[in-house]
This record gives C-alpha cells, sequence and structure tokens, in this order.
C-alpha cells in the first residue's frame, strides 16, 4: 500500500529559528510522522534571520526561477534546501529578495510589524504549492503551522480546487498563541481575487486582523487543531462552533500520535 503523504507548512522551524513552542513542534512533528510510516515534506520562509552558512541552506536551481505575481508585480522564487541529519528530513525554504531579505521574520527589533506581511504569506502560500507542483508531490494532508500559513488553504480550496495536486488533499489548521497586532494591508482582499479567489469567499478580511485571517482560514481547512494550551479565545470558540473536526491541546508527550490519528480521520 502507498504511504500516505503529509505537507507541512511551517511559519518557523528549530534549529533555523530561535526554539519557542511553534519551531519545537514543526521541527519535531514532521520526523514523528514520518517515523510513524508516512511520507513527509517540510516547507518554511527563508527569513534574512536565518544563517545560511551555518544551516548548510542552498539553492535547488531545478526548482527555482518561476516569477509570482502578486499585486502586479513579478517576484521571482528562489527555492533552498538544508537538511536535518539526526531526523533524515529536509526542510525547503521559500525565499524572494523582495520579501525575505531583511534581519527579522514578521516584525522589526522594536516590534512594528512590516506593512507587507499580507504579501510575504501571500507569496510563500503560494510559493509553497508551486513547488510541490514541480517535485510532482501529490499531499494527502497538508498542515499549516503558524498565521503566516494561514493563506495556503485558501489557494488550495479555491485556486487550486481542481488541480490533480491538491483536489483530494485535506487541509488541517492549527492555532498557537501566535497573534499579530496591527491589521494586514487592507488590500489585500483584492491580491488574493487576482488569484482567482471570488469576493464572496473573502468577506471575513474587510477588516483584515489576525482573528478574521484566523476564521478565514478555517473555513477553508478539513480540521482545527490547537496547539497552544492558550488562543485567542475568539477563533477557539470559532473553531469549535464550524462543525468541522477539532482536536483539543495535547501535551508534549501525546501529540505525535493524537496528530497522526487526526490525519488518518480525515
Amino acid at each position: 500500500m502507498e504511504k500516505s503523504k503529509v505537507l507541512f507548512i511551517s511559519q518557523e522551524i528549530t534549529p533555523f529559528l530561535p526554539e519557542n513552542e511553534q519551531s519545537v513542534l514543526a521541527r519535531n512533528l514532521p520526523q514523528g510522522i514520518q517515523e510513524r510510516g508516512k511520507e513527509i515534506r517540510t516547507f518554511m520562509p527563508r527569513f534574512g534571520s536565518i544563517n545560511e552558512r551555518r544551516n548548510q541552506l542552498h539553492e535547488v536551481i531545478r526548482l527555482s526561477g518561476m516569477n509570482l505575481i502578486i499585486n502586479d508585480t513579478d517576484h521571482p522564487l528562489i527555492i533552498k534546501v538544508a537538511s536535518l541529519q539526526a531526523a533524515r528530513m529536509q526542510v525547503y525554504f521559500i525565499d524572494n529578495d523582495d520579501y525575505f531579505q531583511r534581519k527579522y521574520t514578521t516584525a522589526d527589533d522594536d516590534g512594528t510589524e512590516f506593512a507587507d506581511n499580507d504579501e510575504r504569506a501571500l507569496f510563500f502560500a503560494r510559493g509553497v504549492l508551486e513547488t510541490i507542483k514541480k517535485l510532482r508531490w501529490a499531499p494527502d494532508v497538508v498542515h499549516c503551522n503558524g498565521w503566516f500559513t494561514a493563506l495556503a488553504p485558501v489557494l488550495i480550496k479555491k485556486t487550486m480546487h481542481d488541480d490533480p495536486f491538491f483536489s483530494k488533499a485535506k487541509v488541517v489548521y492549527t492555532l498557537y498563541n501566535d497573534a499579530f497586532t496591527q491589521p494586514l494591508d487592507k488590500g489585500i482582499k483584492a491580491k488574493i481575487k487576482a488569484m482567482g479567489v471570488s469576493e464572496k469567499d473573502l468577506k471575513l478580511l474587510e477588516d483584515p486582523t489576525y482573528a478574521s485571517l484566523s476564521k478565514l482560514a478555517i473555513n477553508m481547512s478539513d480540521g482545527v487543531i490547537k496547539a497552544s494550551s492558550i488562543v485567542d479565545p475568539d477563533v477557539e470558540k470559532y473553531a469549535k462552533e464550524c462543525g468541522k473536526p477539532f482536536l483539543d491541546y495535547q501535551g508534549e508527550e501525546d501529540y505525535v500520535d493524537a496528530y497522526n490519528d487526526f490525519y488518518d480521520a480525515l
């Protein structure tokens, strides 16, 4: 029997970025799922704070070279890869000079969030999906970790719903205690609509706050996981009441098996 395939799209992964709840889970979960017999691919943004030499990132020329149009502008897509030898696991990085050269992740050193985070998240999500197609690897489950991945479910369900690589994929969205404070750019709706998503599907982004972006991701997912013990209460209530499979917070000892069972149930 063919192994089932899980695509992990993650905002942060250690050791490439500092350890926190999300980066540690995004590092350990794919390894645990692989050890339980599934095939995996893992992606994250190539944020400028990642030390390429120390982490031995190198460009994958055969996957790079595509241009993605975001807000009517062409942005070259660069794909890099690094290996986690202990886990027998590769991590793919989505890179672009306009969006990912700055030395911080989603906010600068004084905590000011970047004004183009909406475009950066959109480029990241689209870049992952286009790269998966180039790899000719059709996932059974797509697991999105962190708000920066929230637009991937939208593109999978609306832009790529007829694409054979994604038409059968089940999407899991994970809630963390990772809220941003400033709403995203008001033009985000138009930028997503340009990728073939209808106005009615984007109503929640009239006011593109953390809560509304999270709710949109939940709407476009097939299941929701609560990965932090405390998450935005409004978003948690929405997730529990939306009628989709919901996995409550799991302790460190149990989450890999619980998530694995959750994928299988979907």
